[in-house]
């Protein structure tokens, strides 16, 4: 059966019964049907800490068409936690509509391990995202309001760095041209949008950790510069309190569960490609109020989600992984060795040595520099053959790291038992979790580390604009934040086509753009955009509503 086949033939539980599970009364729900709900933010705040528990993050190889199954090993390991005994949730990212009509199709999991309702989840869900972009999409109306009406901040129209947002894939809204059509309809200027997920409100929104910190951080948004170059911020538009009450709602977890009935909060969804890439800190910290083990993701590659994870996620809020679980396919990792995709299921031990690099790079990056436990896990397709199984197994042992399995997509919670167990031991080893740079070095020296102890370049360039860009940024207070970084996921470089591990490359920096109330400095790199385009032949070709069913969303 396809994927949407097996989860339309889920039996759920009432999602009250799913928050009893996890200690939540009925009353502390507000019910979107009989599946899916937010759980209060006032009796989330006051739970206590709870003692022990751990988080577990799981990220991949650099993605490659062959596929490596991220989000399925989270679901696969939060239901093999249950099957060992564990208190186990998991706290994951929402789909974006972009990619789900774009590329993929879906993003709620695979075959037996996937979170469900899936249709939901993958179109509109509680309409989270249709608030971030109402808000974002208030403020850029309020900008322009502002001018038409005497423009008494002298915003500097050359000079607007906010755009609107939509959340689909639609490269004609990267340039436009807007306000045409006469004085009332205000001055025209050239302008763009983003994808929301791109979207500094939802960065904001996944690293608030309050309705009053998400309401500061919206009020320090800068939306441009005034004619003297003085910074423009959405407070100065009274923007804040109205963006909030549009947010005030979106801003509370979601509740679902998986195929197994374990419980889920999905909320927040920024990509790790063009943002940070990890689900709300609301979320996170609220399920380890609920669970002893909250397994969640960071988009992409360990290069991208995870080290973002670390350096922003975790050093804004205080969390800390317990262990670190890296997925990859042994068609993906002969991808990364050269293979022909065509052929990707034939076996080949020439091919997948050569893409063990990949791997390597990762793990060495998640063990040595993010210092962080790591096992391991291997998406297990019937193409793969012993020898390959033995090779894999062999290279990654020697680098004294355990190597598992996993049989989710299959079998469940099932395939992933041995999986859980060895998380659980891993959970308990000493943790010196490591940022790739401190808080105090510049912004430069900050991308220049993440480029070369991460990325294994040997330098980063940028011409006189950039760099004085930068320098503005670091003399204006911004300096002690943190990076992240807009690039590629295919490639450890700028350049999507280089497989395996490049080395010794040049990052060059295109754009920077602050965000002030996100409290990070986007630092745009090689031909990554902000608002993507859909492919040749995109996913909607195939979605359809036939005899009262969805199809074709995976």
């Amino acid at each position: 059966m396809s994927d949407i086949e097996i989860a339309q033939s889920a039996v759920m539980k009432p999602i009250i019964e799913i928050g009893k599970s996890l200690g939540i009364s009925e009353e502390h729900l507000e019910n979107y049907g009989r599946y899916k709900a937010k759980v209060s933010l006032k009796y989330l705040k006051s739970l206590p800490d709870r003692a022990n528990s751990k988080l577990i993050l799981v990220t991949a190889i650099s993605p490659t068409p062959a596929g490596e199954g991220k989000t399925t090993t989270t679901v696969g390991l939060g239901d093999g936690l249950r099957h060992i005994g564990k208190k186990a949730m998991l706290a994951l990212r929402e789909p974006s509509l972009g990619p789900v009509f774009g590329m993929k199709g879906g993003a709620a999991g695979g075959g037996y391990a996937q979170v469900v309702p899936m249709e939901d989840i993958n179109l509109h869900f509680t309409g989270d995202f249709s608030a971030i972009a109402l808000a974002d999409n208030l403020l850029a109306a309020l900008i322009d309001n502002h001018i038409h009406h005497g423009n008494a901040l002298d915003i500097d129209v050359r000079r607007i760095s906010w755009k609107r947002v939509v959340d689909m894939n639609d490269r004609a809204l990267r340039e436009i041209v807007q306000s045409l059509g006469g004085v009332g309809n205000g001055f025209p200027r050239s302008d763009g949008f983003d994808i929301v997920v791109a979207s500094e409100i939802m960065a904001i929104f996944c690293l608030a950790t309050s309705i009053e910190d998400l309401k500061e951080r919206i009020s320090n948004i800068v939306i441009g510069y005034s004619r003297n170059k003085a910074p423009i911020y959405a407070r100065d538009l009274n923007a804040q309190g109205a963006m909030t009450v549009i947010l005030k709602d979106a801003f509370a977890p979601n509740l679902v569960q998986t195929l197994e009935n374990t419980p889920a909060f999905i909320h927040g969804g920024p990509f790790a490609n063009i943002a940070h890439g990890c689900n709300s800190v609301i979320a996170t910290t609220s399920a380890l109020k609920l669970a002893d083990y909250v397994v969640t993701e960071a988009g992409f590659g360990a290069d991208l989600g995870a080290e973002k994870f670390i350096d922003i996620k975790c050093r804004k809020s205080g969390l800390k992984p317990s262990a670190c679980v890296l997925v990859a396919t042994i068609r993906a990792l002969k991808y990364h060795g050269g293979a022909d995709l065509k052929i990707i299921t034939a076996e080949n031990l020439e091919a997948l040595e050569a893409g063990m690099v990949n791997l390597e790079r990762h793990i060495r990056n998640i063990r040595d520099v993010y210092q962080l436990p790591v096992v391991v896990s291997i998406n297990k397709f019937t193409s793969d053959t012993d020898a390959e199984i033995a090779l894999l197994k062999t290279k990654v042992e020697a680098m004294g790291v355990k190597i598992v399995l996993a049989d989710h997509w299959a079998r469940g919670g099932a395939g992933a038992e041995e999986l859980a167990r060895v998380v659980v031991e891993l959970c308990e080893e000493p943790n010196k979790m490591s940022f790739v740079y401190p808080d105090s070095a510049s912004l430069w020296e900050k991308i220049n580390s993440v480029a070369t102890k991460i990325y294994g370049a040997s330098e980063v360039s940028a011409d006189v604009k950039i760099r004085n860009k930068l320098k503005e940024l670091q003399d204006s207070g911004y300096g002690e934040f943190p990076i992240c970084i807009a690039k590629t996921q295919y490639s450890f470089s700028t350049d999507a086509t280089l497989r395996g591990a490049p080395s010794n490359h040049v990052l060059n920096i295109r754009e920077v753009r602050l965000s002030a109330g996100a409290q990070f400095i986007v630092i745009v790199c090689g031909e990554i955009m902000t608002m993507p385009g859909l492919p040749k032949v995109p996913s909607s070709e195939r979605i359809d509503y036939i005899d009262g069913k969805v199809v074709g969303l995976f």
